[in-house]
């Protein structure tokens, strides 16, 4: 269901929502959005709750600039949620990280576009127009031409980027056996635990390396390297 504006809000206007922890960059990002030849306004929240307020108030955004990195944890959650509540505002997640998992987070998200926060002011205004105008921006890092996860960047994140099998690629098992793999179990353990044959869990890892895009088992950690697999609760024993 849309959210639309509460009692006594103000008329709803066609704006930009800039959502960034930093007071100085959220500033900078919505004078920015308040010059945006297809933006009548912007507003900016410091917080995921302080954003879904300002939508209560204000309405549905045209395009919200967020940052994947909030003092509240990673904003996935909060983009599903907005996108639930707000279907046609369009997404543009930007990050000071360079790490290719966090723009395939962001379009795994539902997010419409990832930008660094070090592309020049007229990389930012070409992307929202793009994300405006119903098109798509997400660079080669975001994502290979096999809608692959790239190999990581060699700096480190302070924090890592939660991805869950399923927007891996991957089924249920697969995530359990990717899990063993990068705790280093062999197949023989893996098979024993998973109480599988050797052969079905070599056939797993062939898949799995094929959708990471990987060669081998090494080149699949080189590439999940700053990710935590997020796995689903087990279901609860009858």
């Amino acid at each position: 269901m849309s959210l639309s504006p509460d009692s006594g809000a103000t008329p709803p206007t066609h704006y930009g929502l800039v959502v960034d922890d930093h007071p100085l960059v959220a500033h900078g990002m919505t004078e920015f959005l308040r010059l945006h030849p297809q933006l009548g306004a912007a507003h900016h929240a410091h917080s995921m709750p302080e954003a879904l307020r300002t939508i209560a108030r204000h309405g549905p955004p045209a395009v919200a600039l967020v940052d994947f990195w909030l003092a509240d944890g990673a904003t996935a959650p909060f983009i599903r949620d907005l996108l639930a509540m707000a279907p046609q505002a369009r997404v543009l997640v930007m990050s000071g990280d360079d790490h290719p998992a966090i723009a395939f987070k962001a379009r795994s998200s539902g997010a419409h576009g990832f930008i660094h926060k070090q592309e020049a002011p007229d990389a930012f205004s070409a992307a929202v127009a793009a994300v405006l105008g119903g098109a798509s921006w997400f660079g080669p890092p975001a994502l290979t031409a096999a809608g692959t996860l790239p190999p990581s960047a060699s700096a480190p994140l302070s924090r890592e980027v939660p991805l869950s099998p399923t927007e891996l690629g991957l089924t249920p098992r697969q995530g359990q056996i990717l899990a063993m793999v990068l705790e280093g179990q062999p197949n023989k353990p893996i098979a024993s635990a998973l109480h599988v044959s050797e052969h079905t869990v070599k056939e797993h890892i062939t898949a799995i390396l094929q959708k990471l895009g990987a060669r081998n088992r090494v080149e699949a950690i080189a590439k999940l390297r700053g990710v935590r697999l997020e796995m689903p609760p087990a279901p609860l024993a009858r």
